[in-house]
């Protein structure tokens, strides 16, 4: 797939890091992801599995704000990665007003209440914090178009597993997707709960 497709905004931030067109597994996945399918994305680190998230991600989001509430919910294991991933965000929204904001438990929660109040587009989060925000009422979740699990392997060793369940079972129809190094049995029951259609793209 040619960056050419993508919207220009995004399309100058990815000349902007010098990627001049997608890798070949970005080529494989990107047409699904951007056709608003849920997916599974398994391949080993390196593939560009993140990329073609966010890539995919500001694409649906049309590269720009809106209103007040989440459009896109990514969750990731720990603080570091919240951190890491809203900074590789911030790559590719830099030509964007695209809020991008990390969610995570090493904070104070009425701060991050009232920073989420405000407005952000993207919010990248641990799984309890999230949960723990949006049983507080201190995040709306009810305008999220993509939500979306980031390295998903983490999640067969806690209870990060649960809460994405719930979470899910309180979100309107939006596009979900997995990524992961390999696929395991705790993100593999998911097909039972919401990932029921998802293209497995490895």
């Amino acid at each position: 797939m040619s960056f050419k497709k993508l919207h220009p905004l995004l399309k100058e931030s990815l000349e902007n890091e010098g990627f001049e067109t997608s890798n070949p597994f970005q080529k494989k996945v990107l047409p699904t992801l951007k056709g608003g399918a849920d997916a599974y994305i398994i391949a080993p680190k390196g593939s560009g599995k993140t990329t073609a998230l966010i890539i995919a991600t500001i694409h649906k989001l049309k590269a720009e704000a809106f209103e007040d509430s989440p459009r896109a919910i990514i969750v990731v294991e720990n603080k570091k990665e919240a951190l890491r991933l809203k900074e590789e965000f911030e790559r590719f929204t830099n030509t964007t007003d695209l809020r991008v904001y990390a969610l995570y438990d090493e904070y104070d929660i009425e701060k991050q209440k009232t920073e989420v109040y405000y407005g952000q587009d993207i919010v990248i989060a641990t799984p309890a914090r999230l949960s723990k925000l949006y049983f507080l009422n201190g995040i709306h979740l009810g305008e999220v178009q993509l939500f979306a699990i980031e390295d998903a392997d983490y999640l067969g060793r806690f209870n990060g597993y649960n809460h994405i369940l719930r979470l899910s079972e309180s979100l309107n129809k939006c596009q979900f997707i997995i990524t992961a190094d390999e696929m395991n049995f705790k993100i593999k029951n998911y097909q039972n709960a919401f990932m029921s259609n998802a293209h497995l793209l490895k």
